[in-house]
């Protein structure tokens, strides 16, 4: 990467709120200029142009029709993604586009079939896996045999931010919000869990309608089947306080992962247990990878697949797969059934 010098001039779409996390990544990696901009937010879009130098377009459409650019950066809420990734492609750009992919099993169809199309990259941001110590450790002891035989395995994802969306908000739809929180946030998860276990086979799964006042989804709850065999269950909740546990259960050995919040001070735990057959079984400390995860890997990866070819990682299957599952359990809640996730 350090050869790579010429930065790629880009358009960005949504730069507050989350587009401002990302405008900070990619500052940081020095590759990216913000040719143009637009937000419906005139704060945020002027606080884009005085930090990284974009000029503020009126609306999409005008953005859109900037020349001399290569790619576009998509920083909207979900239900925008798969609108706006498939204009920019379209223009002939090259996108990278936030996670949640899209709110639909169309909207997968129709991006998947215009990227083959038109040939260009097209980058989730979706976290870079291949390079976090942490999850790379963690499929090298599933590879060991450090648990014995992996059994099962058990992840919770939940925060309260569905208590506060308001009437309108697009959160609130199950249109363009499937399975409430497994949608925002469970993408995440199961992102990582397909990077662990491989594809999935199928999806069972109940969910609660009634806790808020949102037609969405308040609680998930997931049995999980994967093509290698490995079974285990995803809960999402988006009315309970935070939390984000991950547990892999053994034949010889179980790991405990609580995530907490470490950016508000709560460090996270992590602990073993071993079979004692009898004895106690008491909880050991346990470091899992050694080194940060680079935030910024999934920009740079996008950056070299649109500069040398190849595909990103993360990609556009990738980020499919993870609202693919979440398409097959919404529809197992409503039909009281395993449903079948289609491959990608």
């Amino acid at each position: 990467m350090a050869r790579q010098t010429k930065k790629m001039r880009v358009l960005m779409v949504g730069v507050g709120g989350f587009g401002g996390y990302r405008r900070d990544r990619m500052r940081e990696t020095g590759l990216f200029e913000i040719a143009a901009a637009y937000d419906r937010n005139p704060q945020a879009l002027e606080a884009c142009a005085a930090q990284d130098g974009a000029r503020p377009a009126k609306s999409f459409e005008e953005l859109l029709e900037t020349p001399n650019v290569e790619a576009l950066v998509i920083s909207t809420g979900g239900k925008f993604h798969a609108a706006q990734a498939l204009a920019g492609l379209k223009h002939r750009l090259h996108i990278f586009v936030e996670k949640p992919l899209c709110s639909t099993p169309a909207e997968v169809q129709a991006l998947l079939a215009m990227q083959r199309k038109t040939g260009l990259v097209a980058g989730v941001g979706h976290g870079d896996l291949l390079h976090d110590p942490a999850a790379l450790h963690l499929r090298k002891l599933l590879a060991s045999g450090f648990f014995g035989k992996a059994a099962t395995f058990e992840m919770v994802t939940a925060h309260s931010g569905g208590l506060e969306i308001k009437p309108g908000d697009w959160r609130g739809d199950p249109r363009k919000n499937p399975g409430g929180m497994l949608f925002q946030c469970g993408v995440h998860a199961l992102h990582e869990l397909l990077f662990l276990f491989g594809p999935l086979s199928a999806v069972s799964a109940v969910m609660r309608y009634d806790v808020h006042s949102t037609k969405t989804a308040d609680v998930a709850h997931c049995l999980l089947r994967f093509r290698s065999g490995m079974v285990g269950t995803l809960s999402a909740y988006h009315v309970t306080p935070y939390r984000h546990t991950f547990n892999i259960y053994g034949t010889q050995r179980s790991l405990y992962i609580d995530r907490r919040a470490p950016s508000y001070g709560d460090a996270s735990y992590i602990a073993t247990q071993e079979r004692k057959c009898g004895a106690a079984e008491p909880h050991r400390p346990f470091k899992l990878g050694l080194g940060k995860a680079d935030i910024c890997g999934n920009l740079k990866s996008f950056y070299r697949a649109v500069r040398q070819g190849g595909e990103p990682y993360p990609s556009l299957r990738d980020g499919a797969r993870a609202v693919q599952a979440v398409f097959a359990a919404e529809e197992s809640a409503r039909t009281g059934r395993a449903v079948d996730v289609v491959r990608v």
